[in-house]
């Protein structure tokens, strides 16, 4: 599904890895961690095509445009934009062909799936840290894309917010999406993925999580 062949990313002339090849099958789900600045979500951002490698090359079983959904991060957005969380959540199904019935059935259907449907009509100044997150999410899991890349998903919710989260992970993996999560949480990965790929200058690791952890034995390289 997901196939990198000796691929290098970062500032231009500073790729921030060895080449590293890696081959992830469908309805895979698979963590990326590693230390701030090590390049993981510059790494989604190559996958997904918004900023081109410096070397090697990303080969995907679909077309990135509307066959791959990438979830931002929060600061990357515009809080002051005059839009709802309702039109925020609703470009999710921009490149849906359903009839208008359809298509807010299926977003009234997300805003409660994510316990949003009593904010629909809050602006994005409005709402918290992990409300407009969940929003986030929402607008992600509107869209038919088989690859999902989730750059620090867990972030600013809470205990009932990484509840849905994980359940909706687990939904999509059902479903035979491929997914790749950044995270900086060890302890949620570990519960949650089977494999991860450890991010660093020294060159890229990807193996079981647990093993990542330090519970088991040494580990290889793939870049």
């Amino acid at each position: 599904m997901i196939h990198c062949h000796n691929l290098q990313w970062g500032p231009a002339g500073h790729p921030l890895t060895p080449p590293l090849n890696l081959h992830l099958a469908r309805a895979s789900l698979t963590g990326v961690i590693g230390s701030n600045g090590c390049g993981k979500s510059s790494l989604l951002k190559v996958i997904a095509g918004i900023v081109q490698p410096l070397r090697g090359q990303v080969e995907l079983a679909v077309p990135r445009l509307g066959g791959v959904a990438y979830l931002v991060q929060q600061q990357a957005l515009d809080r002051q934009f005059p839009i709802t969380l309702q039109e925020l959540v609703s470009a999710g199904l921009w490149r849906n062909r359903l009839g208008r019935p359809q298509r807010q059935a299926r977003l009234e259907q997300a805003l409660a799936d994510w316990g949003l449907s009593e904010l629909h009509q809050h602006s994005l100044q409005a709402l918290s840290g992990g409300e407009l997150q969940r929003a986030l999410l929402a607008r992600l899991s509107l869209t038919d894309a088989q690859v999902l890349l989730l750059d620090e998903p867990e972030a600013a919710l809470d205990e009932h917010g990484l509840a849905l989260l994980w359940q909706h992970i687990a939904r999509w993996q059902a479903e035979g999406r491929t997914q790749i999560v950044v995270s900086h949480s060890l302890s949620h990965m570990s519960q949650h993925l089977d494999n991860a790929l450890l991010v660093s200058r020294s060159g890229c690791i990807f193996a079981p999580i647990r093993e990542l952890m330090g519970q088991h034995s040494p580990l290889e390289h793939v870049a």
